[in-house]
């Protein structure tokens, strides 16, 4: 068997892995958990032309832009995926993707579902995993316990989850999370398999 053949983020071309999840999922927390977890993925910094929260630091959150260049960026195609969402623009190169992967590491992407299903669509090889809340009740208790939105955002927030929910069937994987720790361990070991996968 010529081991060479097999890409499995150990030789060849890294592997590409989206998550996502609605506002509130824990999604933030789990890719924490993850890159506890797994020290050799990557994850890749969109560009975004919304205003640093407290605590975000340029090219490690974010790469912040205005938006004049972000919408010459999308004329000139040079994003793999890009959004509106909330009234702000997000969006991944595919300089930063492919440079990642050419290295042979694993690298992670995340973005929302509109953002998601634009990367299916253009990369087949990419990895979607969707983290699922226990119900919109505890998606609403997570929103308000972390401070930072309004009571009218957190309705417009809840609204968008349930469309989003609509395409839960485009991912791979759907993860729920009720407990961190058992998110966390179900995504290393989604990674952890699609890394042995034969792909031919």
């Amino acid at each position: 068997m010529d081991l060479t053949s097999i890409d499995n983020g150990l030789t060849g071309k890294g592997l590409l892995f989206v998550i996502s999840s609605v506002s509130g999922g824990g999604k933030t927390t789990v890719i924490r958990g993850l890159m506890e977890e797994l020290g050799d993925l990557r994850i890749s910094v969109s560009h975004t032309t919304r205003e640093p929260r407290p605590g975000e630091v340029e090219g490690r959150d974010y790469l912040f832009i205005e938006e004049d260049p972000f919408e010459t960026m999308v004329e000139d195609g040079l994003f793999l995926e890009w959004a509106e969402v909330y009234g702000q623009y997000y969006g991944t190169l595919n300089t930063t993707i492919d440079s990642i992967t050419a290295e042979g590491l694993d690298v992670l992407l995340d973005i929302d579902v509109q953002g998601a299903i634009q990367v299916k669509e253009r990369r087949k090889d990419a990895i979607l995993i969707f983290i699922v809340t226990p119900g919109e009740d505890v998606q609403e208790r997570r929103l308000r316990d972390r401070g930072t939105e309004s009571d009218d955002e957190v309705s417009m927030r809840l609204g968008a989850a349930r469309r989003e929910l609509a395409f839960i069937n485009e991912y791979h994987y759907s993860v729920l999370n009720d407990e961190i720790e058992d998110a966390v361990d179900t995504v290393c070991s989604i990674i952890r398999a699609e890394r042995c996968r034969n792909r031919n």
